[in-house]
This record gives structure tokens, C-alpha cells and sequence, in this order.
């Protein structure tokens, strides 16, 4: 397979591949540091990274491509349990971590090698066949430990070649980010992604919107973010002209790794003239959708199905629906290059997790319009609502219930109900909790802009709402509050 990464040795010497914060390496720099690092982990099966925001992080990634090893990027911020279970099932050779970062007990057990950004080694020449592993990435596990998902490397060229013809992403662009890299959105999209392009990416370190104005104002041209960021980009905008500004004049605004409130899409849209386009992808597959830089994004809309990607949806005992209509909710399958290989260690799960002609059941639930975009309107297990023999999905009525001045932040999820078979509850952080909408009113506001039946049953107000480190509401964790 051909290099991952050519400009690391066609690139000018003087291009700058990647800053954070004050540090930066050029192209020359990072290749040196990685083909130092690819020598000391060839012949490797696999190797953990401790997944700081750092150059080190990329430089260790990058080395172990380089080498054809594959990369276990680890939380920084995981349990000891977690991590304990992640080692061994990866059982790597060795870890790589920046000079002195400090390592709980269960990753400082393992042989260590420390990145040095300085270093130098040669490109190796030989970069792995297309099949062999990259990286495992390990999800989030709700019923059970975290799998780890093998990534080939045809995926992430697959993905991140696809997302470039749709976005026309370019070695121009500049990238700028905040999100961790330990994950597909932050590492592969967000760091690989302006590295296979040879363009450039300039990391937060932690997401700021100052920080966001400051590198967009400065150049950089397009941003990654998720709905979190983009919520606090959206309040921020009022009172700072500047990120106006900014955010107006950046190429390309993306949001992904969950749905973005239609409110915010509009108040970012009202502010600046510019529209956030939005991706749908898994661990497990990358990118399988994307809205088009030159299309005119539609709120709640992911995009049709990328270059390479088949993409259908399918009834709960896995007919595929008989037509695109907007209307009918039914189950992601994708298939094509973009999907990963298996799940480490776990040939039943990874059996189960595909139908016999080859698709990923991904658990995610959609409309499709007749012209092929997507609306995801959440997860089967936890967002599909079966109530008065309709089929629900929750996004849409979240979305509906942000657009009420009282919510400032909102989840739907569905409980038994004896009548309805399930009755639909809202999860609302009022705007002000000293008066709080009334289930009467939010009933009667969902129901006009969507459906009688889709109304809330239930209302509960909480202070805030569970969200993991991407920003998506942990909904299996509603009810401990």
C-alpha cells in the first residue's frame, strides 16, 4: 500500500505539519521524530500511546504507522479498571509517552519508550499492506467491558480520501482543533486528516472559544468540533464580534460524533452567515456520511453516504425499507472500505455485528430523503421510542424542545408505559430554574411543530445533564441523578 502520509517526504522542509500552543514541528521535523520512533517499534505487534494533546502523541502515532505497527491509543483520563482491561487485552509490547508524563500504576507497568520530538531516523520505505492493522481504538462500553476495533489502513485512507473529495480539503488548509486524541474524530479526522493532505493542523490543547478566534483569525481555515463546542461557540457569539468574524470567514465548519441541536446550527448561522456542516461515522466504520462543501446544509441532516460507501436502512428484523421517504425510521447497515476489521480477541462480537452479506449494523436510527441525505434520529437501544404503535425518534423532539426558550439543554428517552407501550420523557435543564417550563407547555410546542404523538408524556427537570468527554448525553446514566 502506498505511504499514508506522502509530504512527510515531499513536503518543503520549512511546512509546518502540526502546532500546540507554542510548539510546532515542520514536516522535516515530524518525519525525523517518527522514523526514530518507527525503529524503535518495528516488528512490534502493537504499542500503546498515551494520547495527550501533544506532539509527542502525533510523533508516536506516526511513528508506528511508519513502521506498519498498530497503535493503542490510551484515555489519559480512563479508570484503572478500564485501562487494566484494555492492556490486556491489546497486550502491548511497549508504551509510548512524552519525557516524565506521569502514568497510573497500570500503564506504568509496561516497558516505556519516550518520544522525543527532536530525534531523528529515517522514513522507513516499506508502509504495510492495506489490510494491516493501524490502530485499535476501544469504545465506550455500555453493556460490557470496551471492544477494541481493529482499523486496517485502507480505512483511514479510505476515509479520509472520501472526506477529502467532498470537502475539496486540500494541503492549503489549515485545520484547527481541541478535541482529544485518543478517538476517530480527534485522531484520525482531526490529526491524520491534514497530515494525508499535507496541509496543516494547529491543536487547542483545550477547547476555548478565544482560542477558536484567535486561530481562525490567524489563517487557519476550517474547524472540527462537537456539538458542545459548537453550543458554547453559539452562546459566546452575541458578545464577541470577533468570533463572528472569525467563524464568517473559515472554509468549512464541521460538527460531528453527535447530532447538532438545530438551535445552535441556526444561531451560529444568524451570527455569522456560515452553516456547520455535519458527518455521521463510527469507531467501527470512520466516516459514512458527510455533507458536501458546495451543498446547502440542511439542520439535522448528516449528508448522502460517502464516495465508496453503501449505506442502507432496514426494518428491526433487517428487511430493507422499500423506499426513501423522509418519513420511516429504520436501521443503519454500511458496508464498503471504510470499515474496520473486527473486534480484537472477540470473534463473536464481531460475527454478530455483521449480516451475512457483509453490513455493519451500526444501532443507529434514520430517515432517509429521497435525494439519499440522512437524519440520524439516535441510537436503537436508546433513542428509538416505540409508543401508540409509531416509531420515534428522539433527536427530532430534542431538537424541538431546544427551540423553546425555557430549555437550555434537553434528552428524550421513552419508560414502559401500559397503555402506550412506551410513553416519552423529557430530560430538560431549564433556561432559568426559578421558572421552568411546564410539561403542558413543552407538550404543546413539540406537538405543534411535529406530531401530536410525539409529544412529552413525562417532564423531569434536572441541574445538568450526564455527558461523557465528547459531549453526548449519557442517557443510561439519567435516572442515577
Amino acid at each position: 500500500m502506498s505511504s499514508l502520509f506522502p509530504a512527510l517526504t515531499s513536503a518543503p522542509d520549512d511546512h509546518v505539519a502540526l502546532r500546540f500552543g507554542e510548539r510546532s514541528l515542520t514536516y522535516a521535523e515530524l518525519a525525523s521524530a517518527a522514523g526514530a520512533v518507527a525503529e524503535r517499534v518495528r516488528g512490534a505487534g502493537r504499542v500503546a500511546v498515551w494520547a495527550t494533546p501533544s506532539p509527542e502523541t502525533v510523533v508516536a502515532v506516526v511513528g508506528a504507522l511508519l513502521a506498519g505497527t498498530a497503535a493503542v491509543p490510551l484515555n489519559p483520563r480512563s479508570g484503572g479498571r478500564e485501562l487494566e482491561h484494555i492492556l490486556a487485552d491489546s497486550a502491548p509490547a511497549l508504551l509510548l509517552a512524552a519525557p516524565g508524563e506521569p502514568l497510573p500504576g497500570p500503564v506504568a507497568a509496561l516497558p516505556r519508550a519516550e518520544v522525543d520530538v527532536r530525534a531523528a531516523g529515517p522514513v522507513p520505505a516499506g508502509t504495510g499492506g492495506a489490510e494491516d492493522p493501524a490502530l485499535v481504538v476501544y469504545t465506550s462500553g455500555t453493556t460490557g467491558p470496551p471492544k477494541g476495533a481493529v482499523l486496517p489502513r485502507r480505512a483511514l485512507a479510505a476515509t479520509l480520501d472520501a472526506l477529502a473529495a467532498v470537502w475539496g480539503w486540500t494541503g492549503q488548509d489549515v485545520l484547527v482543533h481541541g478535541l482529544p486524541l485518543f478517538h476517530v474524530h480527534g485522531l484520525v479526522l482531526g490529526i491524520l486528516g491534514p497530515l494525508r493532505r499535507g496541509g496543516s493542523v494547529r491543536h487547542l490543547g483545550g477547547f476555548t472559544t478565544e482560542g477558536v478566534a484567535r486561530e481562525l483569525g490567524s489563517g487557519a481555515t476550517m474547524l472540527f468540533g462537537v456539538p458542545t463546542m459548537y453550543h458554547r461557540i453559539a452562546e459566546a457569539l452575541p458578545g464577541d464580534p470577533a468570533l463572528a468574524k472569525a467563524l464568517a470567514g473559515a472554509r468549512l465548519l464541521v460538527s460531528g460524533s453527535a447530532a447538532l441541536p438545530v438551535h445552535d446550527h441556526e444561531r451560529i448561522a444568524a451570527a455569522t452567515g456560515r452553516r456547520v456542516v455535519e458527518r455521521y461515522g463510527m469507531t467501527e466504520t470512520l466516516m459514512n456520511t458527510g455533507v458536501p462543501a458546495d451543498a446547502e446544509p440542511r439542520a439535522g441532516a448528516v449528508g448522502p453516504p460517502l464516495p465508496g460507501v453503501e449505506l442502507r436502512l432496514v426494518e428491526e428484523d433487517g428487511t430493507p425499507l422499500p423506499a426513501d421517504d423522509g418519513e420511516s425510521v429504520g436501521e443503519i447497515q454500511v458496508r464498503g472500505p471504510n470499515l474496520f476489521t473486527g473486534y480484537l480477541n472477540r470473534p463473536d462480537a464481531t460475527a454478530a455485528a455483521f449480516t451475512p452479506d457483509g453490513f455493519f449494523r451500526t444501532g443507529d436510527m434514520a430517515v432517509r430523503d429521497p435525494d439519499g441525505w440522512v437524519r440520524l434520529v439516535g441510537r436503537r437501544a436508546t433513542d428509538l421510542i416505540k409508543s401508540g404503535g409509531f416509531k420515534i425518534g428522539a433527536g427530532e423532539i430534542e431538537n424541538a424542545l431546544l427551540e423553546h426558550p425555557g430549555v437550555r439543554e434537553a434528552a428524550v428517552t421513552g419508560e414502559p408505559d401500559a397503555d402506550l407501550g412506551e410513553r416519552i420523557v423529557a430530560w430538560v435543564v431549564p433556561a432559568d430554574p426559578r421558572t421552568p417550563p411546564g410539561l403542558a407547555e413543552l407538550a404543546d410546542h413539540v406537538a405543534e411543530r411535529l406530531a401530536p404523538h410525539k409529544r412529552p408524556r413525562v417532564l423531569r427537570l434536572r441541574e445538568a445533564l450526564p455527558r461523557n468527554d465528547m459531549g453526548k448525553i449519557m442517557k443510561r446514566a439519567l435516572g442515577d441523578g
